[in-house]
Order: C-alpha cells, then sequence, then structure tokens
C-alpha cells in the first residue's frame, strides 16, 4: 500500500520551548493512511491480533519475538528460496540464531521494488563532481546484472570479499547489490578515508577486489586521491582485481594494471541471478569509528539487515512506492546502508555526494525541492547549523512534498525540532532516532501513530526491547540509565570478522551485564515511551555524584551567537573529589575567548542546567576533533589531557580534522609543566 501524505496542525510551538511540547499530532485517519495502519489491519485478518496502540503493539513486538519477526517476514511477502523451521532458536544473547533453515538473497529482495514499474525513478542522484543522474527500476537491475557478471568473470564467489572506495553514487549502490547477488560480501570506506584508516578496516578482511574512484569534488574543490589508491593497493596483498572509476576526470585511465568500470559492467548476456544463501549468511562488514585502536569489523547478515530496514523503513518512516527518500551520509556511514535498502519497500533513493554547506546550508534544501523528496535525512549537527546560520528553508525551495524529516548522529535539543516546525513546515512528521553501525538501524524513532514532543526520540521502535538501567542493573522508568536491549534483534551483527570465538564480540557487548546487550549510551525512557538520549556513557560527567550527559550541555553552550562548537570532559580525582570539568570552545571568527564571555557561558550553564554543570575552566581551541562522520571526540581528548600520547589516544586517519588533536597535546602538556615545574 502506498502511504498518503499525512498532515496535523502543530501545537506548542514556540522558539525556546521546553521538553515535551507537543509540536506534531498524527492526523485523526492515520490507521487508513499510514503502512503501519495497514500492518495493524493484517495482524487483525491473518493473526487476529488487535492492539488498541502503539504501546500494546510494541510491548506485544518485543515479548512474543517469534510472532512478531514472522508477521514482518510474511507482511513483507520475504523471497525465499528455501523456507525457515523456525523463527528463532532461542532467545540466549549472544548466540541466538534467527529464521534457521531459511536461504534467500538480500539483492533479490531489494530489486523485486514492490509498486515500481520498469520505467520509474529509482536512483535520483547528485552531487558536485559530475551532472545529475537518474536510473529507472529496469536499469538499476540491467546495471546489477552486468556488473555481477563482470564480478564473476574475476572469480568472485560467495564469501569473497569486495571493497569500495568510493562516494556515495550509483556505481557505489550498483556494486553493493551486484556483490550481494553473489553471496560475495561487500565493504566500503568513503573515499575522504585517509590511506591508514582504510588500511586499517581491510587488512583484516583482505578484500580480493578493489574498486576505487580516482579522486571527487568537495564543493568546488577538486581531491585526487590517485595516491591514496595506490598506496591502498600496496597495502592489501590479498588484492586480485582493482577496478577504477573515473570519476573525477571522467577521460582519465584506471590504475595501472587495473581494469575501467566499463570494462567491469560490460555487456553480457549473463541473466541476472541470486545466490541463495543462510539467513545470517554475511553481507557487508561495517566499522566502529575506530578512533582507539583499529576499527571493530561488525558482519551484517542478508536476513537480519533485509527484515530490520523493511520494518523500519515501512513501519517507522512511513516509505513506499510513493516516496523519493533521501538521507545526507558518506559510504563510510551506517546511513549509507539504511538508505540504499530503500528500494526494498518501494520507495526512490535520492544520492547525494559533495560538501552540504556548498555554496550555502540551502544546497540540500533546495536538492529536495529540485528532486521532490517526501523524507528528508540528516544529522542534529546540521540542523542546528542551518537554525544557527538563521536559515528559513521553506521561504527558500519549494519544500511541499516533504512529509518527513529525519535527524540522527548526535541528540537533537528542543531549539532543533523548534527550527524545523518554524522554519521547514508545521504539518512534517520530524523523527529524531538514535541506534548504530552494530545494528545497522535506529532502535528508538518515531512512528506514524504518535505525537512529536520537543526534545524526545518518540518511541521504542518495534522488536526492540530497549531499557534503561540504573548502576545497580534494574530497568528505570523517568530516570537517567544506561541503554541496554534485553531481548535479540535480528539485525544484531552475525559476528565481528576473524573473531572465531566469539570474545570480542561478547567484550564489546555482553561484558557489563551477562545476557544483555548494553550500548555505551545514557538514556531516559519517561512514562508514555519517550526517548531523551544524553550522550555516550564512556564520555559521561559525574560532578558530585550526578551523572550529567553531554548533550544538554552542548545544546546550552552552542545556543550562544558566538560560541560555534565545542567539547566538554571530566577529569575525575583519585582521591574522590570532584574532578575538574573542562570547557573547550571554537568560537565564531575574529571572536577571543574573554572574561566576560566565560562570566556569560557561566551563567547561562547554571541557569540552563545546575551549578554543577558550570566548568572550572573555559578554553579557546581552534576546532573540537570529530570523526569522518562528524561525531565528537570526547574519550580520546580526555585520554589526550591525562596524559596518553595523541598518537595512541586516537587513530587520526578515522578523523575528520586530526590537527586538532595538537592543541589538546599543548594543552596538556601546559598543565603538566605548571604542576611540575622543575620539569618545564
Amino acid at each position: 500500500m502506498a502511504p498518503r501524505p499525512m498532515h496535523s496542525v502543530v501545537t506548542g510551538l514556540r522558539e525556546g520551548g521546553t521538553v515535551g511540547d507537543v509540536l506534531w499530532t498524527p492526523p485523526a485517519d492515520v490507521r487508513e493512511r499510514s503502512r503501519i495502519g495497514d500492518y495493524l489491519r493484517w495482524l487483525a485478518e491473518h493473526r487476529g491480533l488487535e492492539f488498541a496502540d502503539y504501546d500494546a503493539l510494541w510491548q506485544w513486538s518485543v515479548t512474543d519475538l517469534p510472532a512478531f519477526w514472522r508477521s514482518v517476514w510474511d507482511y513483507f511477502d520475504v523471497v525465499a528460496h528455501t523456507p525457515p523451521t523456525a523463527t528463532l532458536t532461542d532467545r540466549t544473547m549472544p548466540g541466538t540464531r534467527w529464521f534457521p533453515g531459511a536461504t534467500l538473497n538480500y539483492a533479490e529482495n531489494v530489486l523485486r521494488m514492490p509498486g515500481r514499474g520498469d520505467a520509474d525513478p529509482v536512483v535520483i542522484a547528485h552531487g558536485q563532481t559530475r551532472a545529475p543522474e537518474t536510473l529507472t527500476a529496469a536499469q538499476l537491475r540491467e546495471q546489477v546484472r552486468r556488473v555481477a557478471a563482470g564480478l564473476r568473470r574475476l572469480g568472485v564467489g560467495k564469501g569473497d570479499r569486495v571493497a569500495a572506495y568510493a562516494p556515495n553514487i550509483p556505481e557505489t549502490y550498483v556494486l553493493l547489490l551486484a556483490t550481494a547477488s553473489l553471496g560475495a560480501i561487500f565493504s566500503s570506506c568513503a573515499p575522504e578515508f585517509g590511506t591508514r584508516s582504510v588500511t586499517d578496516r581491510w587488512q583484516q578482511i583482505e578484500p580480493t577486489v578493489l574498486v576505487a574512484v580516482d579522486g571527487y569534488r568537495y564543493g568546488d574543490k577538486p581531491v585526487d586521491r590517485r595516491a591514496e589508491v595506490a598506496a591502498i593497493r600496496a597495502a592489501l596483498p590479498s588484492l586480485r582485481h582493482t577496478v577504477g572509476i573515473a570519476y573525477l576526470d571522467p577521460a582519465g585511465a584506471p590504475p595501472e594494471g587495473a581494469l575501467s568500470w566499463g570494462e567491469l559492467a560490460a555487456e553480457t548476456d549473463e541473466p541476472l541471478a541470486f545466490t541463495p544463501v543462510p539467513f545470517d549468511h554475511p553481507l557487508y562488514v561495517l566499522y566502529s569509528s575506530g578512533t582507539t585502536g583499529l576499527p571493530k569489523p561488525i558482519v551484517h547478515g542478508h536476513g537480519g539487515i533485509l527484515l530490520e530496514h523493511l520494518k523500519m523503513l515501512a513501519l517507522h518512516h512511513d516509505l513506499g512506492p510513493a516516496d523519493r527518500f533521501f538521507w545526507f551520509t558518506t559510504t563510510g556511514w551506517m546511513m549509507w546502508n539504511f538508505l540504499v535498502s530503500g528500494p526494498a519497500v518501494g520507495a526512490a533513493i535520492v544520492l547525494f555526494d559533495g560538501n552540504p554547506g556548498h555554496p550555502d546550508l540551502g544546497a540540500l534544501w533546495r536538492l529536495a525541492a529540485e528532486t521532490g523528496t517526501t523524507y528528508f535525512g540528516t544529522s542534529a549537527p546540521f540542523l542546528l547549523a542551518c537554525r544557527k546560520a538563521g536559515l528559513v528553508p521553506k521561504e527558500s525551495a519549494d519544500l511541499s512534498a516533504l512529509r518527513g524529516v529525519g535527524s540522527t548522529g548526535a541528540p537533537l535539543p528542543v531549539e532543533g525540532f523548534t527550527w524545523v516546525y518554524e522554519n521547514v513546515g508545521d504539518r512534517l512528521q520530524l523523527q529524531s532516532l538514535s541506534g548504530g553501525t552494530d545494528v545497522c538501524t535506529g532502535f528508538v524513532g518515531g512512528v506514524p501513530l504518535l505525537p512529536v514532543h520537543a526534545g524526545e526520540i518518540t518511541c521504542r521502535a518495534l522488536g526492540a526491547k530497549v531499557e534503561a538501567r540504573s548502576a545497580d542493573g534494574t530497568p528505570v522508568i523517568g530516570q537517567l540509565g544506561e541503554l541496554v536491549i534485553t531481548e535479540p534483534m535480528p539485525s544484531m551483527p552475525v559476528g565481528f570478522w576473524n573473531d572465531t570465538d566469539g570474545s570480542r564480540y561478547r567484550e564489546a557487548y555482553f561484558e557489563v551485564y551477562p545476557g544483555v546487550w548494553r550500548h555505551g549510551d545514557w538514556i531516559t525512557i519517561n512514562e508514555r515511551g519517550g526517548c531523551v538520549i544524553t550522550g555516550r556513557s564512556d564520555a559521561t560527567l559525574n560532578r558530585g555524584g550526578v551523572r550529567l550527559g553531554t548533550a544538554e550541555f552542548y545544546s546550552v553552550v552552542e545556543g550562544l551567537d558566538e560560541v560555534v562548537d565545542s567539547v566538554v570532559v571530566h577529569l575525575e580525582d583519585d582521591e574522590g573529589g570532584a574532578g575538574e570539568l573542562l570547557l573547550f570552545v571554537v568560537l565564531a571568527e575574529g571572536l577571543e575567548l574573554d572574561d566576560e564571555l566565560r562570566r556569560r557561558i557561566c551563567r547561562e550553564l547554571r541557569t540552563a542546567l545546575s551549578p554543577r554543570h558550570v566548568p572550572d575552566e573555559i578554553h579557546q581551541v581552534r576546532a573540537v576533533p570529530r570523526t569522518l562522520s562528524a561525531k565528537k571526540l570526547e574519550v580520546p581528548v580526555k585520554k589526550i589531557l591525562t596524559g596518553t600520547p595523541v598518537d595512541n589516544a586516537a587513530a587520526k586517519g578515522a578523523l575528520a580534522n586530526p590537527e586538532s588533536l595538537t592543541a589538546f597535546a599543548a594543552f596538556a602538556q601546559r598543565r603538566a609543566d605548571a604542576e611540575n615545574p622543575t620539569r618545564a
């Protein structure tokens, strides 16, 4: 069923509103017009199940796991080659096996593209390196057919690894689907990743084929990556073939000894075929950010990813054949893998490669207007940057087609919510969501059945038994706790690559609470099921026995016009004292930190949050260290400030701005010298 546009009146809206203000309410006929409403009717007709509200549906979905996940399989009519003998073997974590006996193929299910005709556009690609390109359903299937045949000619088969050093362009998507169709395993790194960052990832999985671009444009700046490609090839002895995509220079030749993309995708009469693989057969390898130590190679399976993405994209994001789905992401972030499952529910996907701030922050909103985007996904920092710049997208772009906005990557504070409703549109549904690379989805997010409350993630997703746990391990409501998942989900990793005994996997998620997934975030879940995530639990500020999340701290500090960015760390006192709270700020161009601004920052924090949030010291830096997916690096900064050498504190290749660490190392050195003048 194609979803119909859902609009409702915005209420309680005001700039500077408070957490919990209702900003959007579902229309009265939401169950008639939404995909989750259709699913509820299907459950009543085919399973004899009736649910009064979302909470009742969620409770069932996390209690009767076999019935819920089998309903997802049946409702979406998953294409399987052999049926499962059960839905899951048991509920033990780790170790659960989902849909034993089933064989299927992720690419086959995506390329079915329900509700789309052969001539319908399904991939709409824009960027700053070449002219826009559109692929119809027939053209996408044809390209996948040819590239799969090309990979087969190169000897690629079930279980082989294919690596893409390529941006968010159609070729990368085609390569993923072609690789998956063969039962081979895909892995991508965005071309802005440095050589070391790439080789740290791919030396672990030993790919046999590398597909790489020659470079790209970021805004109007050309970035040549041929030297990096040569270095990556030299560092991967497992490679048997390299394929070059002439992206920056369309007339350029592929690297020496390499094929061109055109040769890989040459005409052939080989039919499009799909290798049936077990439900948990590896589909792709994603990586933890790798800011400290080697990135964890997280293996995701065909079936788990397919079921999770069908559920999220259709039932939560309400996407179907009437939609054009966009998320601003690179191929180095799991949101790319989430985005490109869109055609599995019939949605066309909009790809963008380039600088989202070029020539100004309105560029992506204008892209949404030009492409008729119905769901616009981005990050919280992007929305807050638009707010800070005084942008009013609805005045500069026709966003009438837009009915959904998604935000992830960091907690979205109240002012981000109110900015969207005042400046983008007051009839759309804003969905803040959070999850991770580890599950390649959001396990808390939005749903068409529930209202949007300012500063809150609307609900826990279907099938995701998310709880907040207190220090003693008991579940809490209305209190800050560790985010845990107490029942298995199909998209939990198949495992880590080369972790034969599963010890690294258990250590990553199950060491703190045996049998329970600990995610590493602080979360508060309120009585109505709304969630607020307040930062990483390993970056917590603990002042006087009170745990403080960093997200609310940044919301206040970066709300000041003068402050562009900030990072806060708490240095504990080994003697049990309060320790030190240090705040580092990046100021708007031309500004210098003075005592008056320090006093204002402290006053704002004391008033908006509490006296415990007032930092002991505030210092100005030129940049805050961030990963390539724009996450702040509080933990490496803290390590540097407590004496860890920069090279041990963070893997520079995983950073967008590795030079930013130097200022923190110099600061740590000055402090050490001041404490021990005889050494200086």
